[in-house]
């Protein structure tokens, strides 16, 4: 392995948990409704395309009304909106950002991802505050790209000058890692450790 220069972290389930069922039941509290609700609020069909940056919200939002009781149209809404703010910081993983800053030339994020996320991120100040360490974003839904795309990982490398032989990318995806893979990045598949992580950090960079 040569030796690595910059540091590519997903978001999703690598910084931050993403537990839908957790955010629904912020704003339906009654378990069997938070149950039927979540499973059309975070429906794969809506967020494949909001990650690819192919559909409003506001399609979203009608989808949701159509296929939910009237009851829980106002907490299944809220919670579309507001699953931003229900994001907590993986343990130990403000760390591991902190210490690949310190020590690689280049720190950068690529997340599957919703212009909406792009655009609102820092109304949590957790995640506005764990992002400010990096030196480029890239952010699925304002590319129309989606990892495992290569383009996307290609779109990188190019925005910052950087060399894919020269960078470690961190998925919990292995699609993403095997694209990353096809590309030359080098890898590594997180397990949700973040001592772990931190670990190879120290020994690679």
């Amino acid at each position: 392995m040569g030796k690595i220069k910059n540091v590519i972290f997903d978001f999703g389930r690598v910084i931050v948990t993403f537990d839908e069922l957790a955010m629904t039941r912020e704003y339906i509290p009654d378990e069997d409704d938070a149950l039927l609700a979540h499973g059309v609020i975070f429906d794969r069909k809506y967020w494949d395309l909001l990650d690819l940056g192919t559909i409003a919200d506001e399609k979203v939002e009608e989808g949701i009304r159509a296929r939910l009781p009237e009851r829980l149209h106002e907490g299944a809404i809220t919670t579309f909106r507001r699953w931003i703010h229900h994001i907590p910081l993986i343990a130990g993983m403000e760390d591991a950002v902190a210490f690949a800053k310190a020590r690689a030339r280049g720190l950068y994020l690529l997340s599957n991802i919703s212009p909406y996320f792009s655009a609102h991120y820092k109304e949590n100040p957790d995640v506005a505050r764990v992002l400010s360490h990096f030196d480029g974003l890239v952010f699925s839904g304002d590319l129309h790209l989606v990892k495992p795309d290569r383009r996307i990982f290609e779109y990188l490398l190019s925005t910052y000058g950087i060399r894919a032989e020269e960078t470690l990318f961190i998925d919990d995806s292995e699609k993403n890692i095997a694209g990353a893979m096809a590309v030359g990045l080098q890898t590594y598949l997180f397990d949700g450790d973040a001592q772990r992580l931190i670990a190879y950090l120290d020994a690679v960079l």
